[in-house]
């Protein structure tokens, strides 16, 4: 896979210079972007030490995401060692900082580490996902439900940053390794940009327009205010010739696999960026027709979903059910160690992902909000199996005709 890669910054209408910093090094995969802050040219001088003590970090490191991913959050700590010490040593750069969003290609994968309201995104089969939480009063004020997305809006508080490279002496920094596809377009850029941006579907429509956009974005960021510094950077991902086929049949498997997922109702309520920490988690499996998944009985651990084929699911010998592409089963073992209660096989030749309790426990640990989600959904899928389980089939009709009506709660979840 070969990257067409188009960055733009520039120091907008109401302030005297530009302390935005992007870096692109092709050779390595890196691409970094840094909105720096302090008085005194102090942002500037930490943005550009931010992003090149990353390139420095990162020379020489295996493009394997299970070493490049530990060795780029390793690379931004020691950038804010770096920054830190540099604040220090000079009283006119006291607490300086910036944010950083660094992101690492490699293998058909992109790493990216994250501290501060920076932001990736990727825009892929006409969506527009952000990758990068921001790290500010607001967001976290809107993701913990102390404040709507409305208010946040509306608040005067969107400048406040909660973590950024450099002000303290250790940071917390975000990691996500996920796929990257061919037709993927991914949008590095400060705060200055995207706060211009709020329509997806139009943002979604300049990315499909390839990496010369990047000059287009500043401009429209310009000629709405250009309030603040304007960095973008554009990437976009082509194959050469000889590896096209093979691209494209690994953008179906994970398309695929992504699918599957968000059909679970149980992993409906996640984004693109929980969701590919669940996958990362996931294991694929390949059945041939005839072979026993689980049996009764059995106290294996963890949830399966059929993304292609047919099983059927058997109890004490007798067919039950048989379920099709798109079906779960299994996921009351990610919660509990009772024995399966019915046998499943494989109707015909099946891809199936498997969820083990000890994978899904490490996303929940890494990312609390994935686990609150799930459970979200699970509370209701448990209520409306009581239901089931109590009333007397007119009544359990009447139910389901209520709940149609009236639908379950709706979401307590934001939209991102």
């Amino acid at each position: 896979m070969r990257w067409q890669v188009e960055g733009r910054t520039d120091v907008g209408r109401t302030r005297s210079h530009n302390e935005d910093f992007f870096l692109v090094d092709d050779a390595l995969g890196l691409y970094v972007v840094c909105d720096g802050m302090g008085g005194h040219a102090a942002g500037e001088v930490a943005s550009r030490t931010a992003a090149e003590t990353i390139r420095e970090a990162i020379v020489g490191v295996s493009s394997d995401p299970a070493v490049a991913g530990p060795a780029l959050r390793t690379a931004v700590e020691r950038a804010n060692q770096r920054v830190h010490e540099l604040g220090k040593s000079d009283r006119s750069r006291r607490g300086m900082g910036t944010t950083c969003t660094a992101l690492l290609i490699g293998g058909g994968k992109g790493i990216l580490a994250h501290v501060g309201d920076s932001r990736l995104y990727v825009a892929r089969r006409g969506e527009l996902h952000q990758l990068s939480n921001d790290h500010t009063f607001l967001a976290e004020a809107v993701r913990q439900g102390v404040l709507t997305p409305q208010q946040a809006k509306e608040s005067d508080h969107g400048n406040i940053v909660t973590r950024a490279v450099g002000p303290q002496e250790r940071v917390m920094v975000d990691l996500l390794v996920f796929d990257v596809l061919l037709g993927d377009v991914l949008l590095l850029c400060s705060d200055g940009l995207h706060q211009y941006f709020e329509d997806d579907a139009e943002l979604v429509a300049l990315l499909g327009q390839g990496p010369k956009v990047a000059e287009r974005l500043v401009t429209i960021a310009n000629e709405r205010g250009g309030s603040d510094n304007i960095t973008a950077l554009v990437l976009a991902a082509e194959a050469s010739v000889p590896a096209v086929e093979e691209e494209l049949v690994r953008a179906t498997q994970v398309n695929a696999d992504h699918t599957a997922l968000r059909h679970v109702h149980l992993f409906s309520e996640l984004d693109l960026a929980e969701l590919t920490q669940v996958c990362s988690a996931i294991e694929s499996l390949f059945v041939p027709a005839g072979d026993v998944i689980l049996a009764q009985g059995d106290g294996t651990e963890g949830l399966f979903v059929i993304v292609d084929g047919e099983v059927e699911v058997s109890r004490n010998g007798k067919v039950v059910a048989r379920l099709p592409s798109g079906s779960h089963f299994g996921e009351m073992a990610l919660l509990n160690q009772r024995p399966r209660s019915a046998t499943v096989r494989a109707a015909g030749e099946c891809r199936l992902l498997h969820l083990s309790r000890e994978a899904f426990y490490s996303v929940v640990q890494r990312n609390p909000v994935v686990g609150v989600k799930f459970l979200w959904r699970l509370a209701q899928t448990l209520g409306l199996r009581l239901d089931e389980a109590f009333e007397t089939p007119q009544e359990l009709e009447q139910l389901k005709r209520q709940t149609l009506t009236h639908g379950s709660f709706t979401s307590p979840f934001p939209p991102r």
